[in-house]
């Protein structure tokens, strides 16, 4: 932008360089999405807040309970997640607790954390076929077919640790009340119970849905669009990762790695090898 066209530029210009229906911020005024903030302080939930932020409305108080169903499920998930890990060994190599917060966080990808919003658009797509006359069962069969001829996972399904993980049950039995209620349409639950069966088909022991899966029936249900699952997952996770940052920083340990000092990593190269004395002299 050159001078004659800065100066050309009125304050209305200016102030539309970052323009947002999100907040309206002016001296001794705070509003997210038009409410004054002191009345959602004691008055609206941090949950209430993430819908409203998110939305731009205040959530029905049935809703409010089912997204902070699901935020509080995928909270955490143990040391050994690498998120979680990444973020204890930050805590002990000198830099800040937002920095080892910030380090967890970063790993949270496509195969770390990218299964709930992959699931929401597995969701998504099957709601799209139903709505051309298809049934659940049938969608479902046809896409664990699809998902095994090109050797892939059916987002959200099975658990490497948990036979059945403990957080399925009680986020579908929300979901499943919710219906009953009128407050989300059933579409969601039953694709995914569809998926569920399908995987089950011809299997000794079922494939059961995890949280990935459970949760993304909550945010499908509720109307979240697949991208935003993520990012909810995401802001549930810095939970976990904050109160694990924090704890590993108040163990005093340094340089904490991956592995414990007396266990030293497998070497699979070469045999030890000498440079020859010509390149030495």
């Amino acid at each position: 932008m050159t001078a004659p066209e800065e100066k050309s530029m009125t304050r209305r210009e200016i102030g539309s360089w970052w323009s947002t229906g999100v907040i309206r911020i002016a001296p001794g005024e705070i509003e997210p999405r038009g409410y004054p903030v002191q009345e959602l302080i004691g008055g609206a939930s941090f949950v209430d807040t993430v819908w409203l932020m998110l939305r731009g409305d205040l959530p029905d108080p049935r809703q409010s309970r089912l997204l902070e169903a699901a935020l509080v499920a995928a909270v955490d998930h143990g040391p050994q997640a690498p998120s979680i890990a990444a973020a204890r060994m930050a805590a002990t190599c000198g830099v800040g607790l937002n920095n080892a917060v910030a380090t967890g966080v970063n790993l949270l990808g496509d195969v770390h954390g990218g299964a709930g919003q992959q699931c929401v658009e597995l969701l998504e797509r099957m709601a799209a076929l139903r709505a051309e006359g298809a049934t659940a069962d049938r969608v479902a069969a046809e896409e664990v077919a699809g998902y095994r001829a090109r050797g892939e996972y059916v987002p959200g399904f099975g658990h490497r640790f948990h036979p059945r993980d403990p957080r399925r049950d009680p986020l579908l039995g929300l979901v499943e009340q919710a219906v009953e209620e009128g407050v989300v349409p059933a579409g969601p639950l039953e694709s995914a119970l569809a998926l569920e069966a399908a995987l089950a088909e011809g299997r000794a022991r079922p494939v059961p849905m995890n949280v990935d899966a459970a949760t993304a029936v909550v945010y499908a249900s509720l109307g979240f669009p697949a991208e935003l699952a993520r990012g909810l997952f995401v802001l549930s996770r810095s939970v976990g990762i904050l109160a694990h940052a924090w704890e590993e920083t108040g163990t005093g340990a340094r340089i904490k790695g991956p592995l414990p000092r007396a266990v030293l990593a497998e070497y699979t190269g070469p045999s030890t090898r000498h440079v020859p004395a010509d390149r030495r002299s």
